[in-house]
C-alpha cells in the first residue's frame, strides 16, 4: 500500500486532469473511474486497473475487499481525495485504467451511431440503452461527446464495459456497415408502431441518433435505408434523443419476439 499525502503527486495531478478535461484520456492513454459501483462493473467485465485509489476512511472500512483488483493500492487523506473529484458528493475510491487501442468497426453487429451528440448525460443514457437491448456496438462520429470522459462514464453506469465502442469516426467509416441504417424523422416515413405491427422492423440494424438541436445530418438522412417516425399523441414537436433511442432500440430488440 502506497500512502500519498502531497497534492502535487504526479498521479493525483493526472487524475485531476482526467476528471476535469473531457478529452484528457486521449492524451494520457488512461481514464478515471470514480466510485465503487463503476469499479465493480469494470472488474466484472475483466478490466484491470493500473492503480486503485482510496480515501483513508474507505481503506479502513473496505480496503481488504479490493485486493483482487491486482493493482497498485494508493491511499490518500480524505480531504486530498476530495480534490480529485468532479462530483458534488465525491466518492471515496476509484480506478485508473489504461485505455485500449481504438477498435475496428464490426460490419454486422447491431449498432447505434451517435451523430454529434453533445450532452454527456444523453450519450451515457444511450450507451445504457444499447447495452440493455443487445446493441453491442456504438459508433461515435466526430463532434460527439468523448465516450470515455468522466461525465459520460458516470452517466453510462458501467455500460461501457460490455460494449464495442469506436469513436472519432467520419461519415464514410459507416460505409463498412453491412446492415440497414435507420433514422428517426419528424415528418417522413412510417410510424414505428406500424412497422412493429406489420413485423417490418429489422432487429439487426444500425440506428442513427442525431445532434440534440439539429438532429441527424442531412447526408445521413439520404443514406438511410429507412426513416421512422415515433407517434406522439400528446402533441410535442420532438423527444429528447436519449428517450427516442430507448423507444427505437427496444422496439427493434423485441421485433422478432
Amino acid at each position: 500500500m502506497n500512502l500519498i499525502t502531497s497534492r502535487d503527486n504526479p498521479l493525483l495531478k493526472a487524475i485531476r486532469r482526467l476528471a476535469q478535461d473531457p478529452s484528457a484520456y486521449r492524451k494520457q492513454g488512461q481514464f478515471w473511474l470514480e466510485g465503487d459501483h463503476l469499479c465493480r462493473a469494470a472488474l466484472v467485465r475483466g478490466l484491470q486497473p493500473t492503480h486503485v485509489l482510496m480515501a483513508e476512511s474507505f481503506w479502513a472500512e473496505q480496503g481488504g475487499d479490493w485486493t483482487q483488483a491486482g493493482a497498485q493500492m494508493c491511499v490518500v487523506p480524505d480531504a486530498l481525495f476530495a480534490t480529485l473529484s468532479a462530483l458534488e458528493s465525491p466518492a471515496r475510491m476509484g480506478f485508473v485504467v489504461a485505455s485500449a487501442a481504438q477498435a475496428a468497426v464490426m460490419p454486422d453487429a447491431p449498432t447505434v451511431v451517435l451523430d454529434r451528440l453533445q450532452d454527456a448525460g444523453n450519450v451515457g443514457a444511450i450507451l445504457r440503452c444499447a447495452s440493455a437491448f443487445g446493441y453491442r456496438q456504438v459508433l461515435a462520429l466526430q463532434g460527439t461527446a468523448a465516450l470515455w470522459s468522466h461525465k459520460v462514464l458516470r452517466a453510462g453506469m458501467g455500460a461501457h464495459f460490455g460494449l464495442h465502442l469506436v469513436e472519432n469516426l467520419s461519415e464514410t467509416d459507416l460505409d463498412q456497415l453491412k446492415i440497414p441504417l435507420l433514422v428517426t424523422c419528424v415528418h417522413e416515413g412510417p410510424y414505428l408502431h406500424e412497422l412493429l405491427s406489420r413485423r417490418e422492423l429489422p432487429n439487426r440494424c444500425a440506428w442513427v441518433m442525431g445532434h440534440e438541436g439539429q438532429g441527424v445530418r442531412e447526408s445521413l438522412m439520404h443514406k438511410a435505408t429507412l426513416k421512422v417516425r415515433i407517434a406522439q399523441p400528446g402533441g410535442e414537436e420532438s423527444l429528447n434523443v436519449a428517450t427516442a433511442a430507448a423507444i427505437c432500440l427496444h422496439a427493434s430488440a423485441t421485433a422478432g419476439l
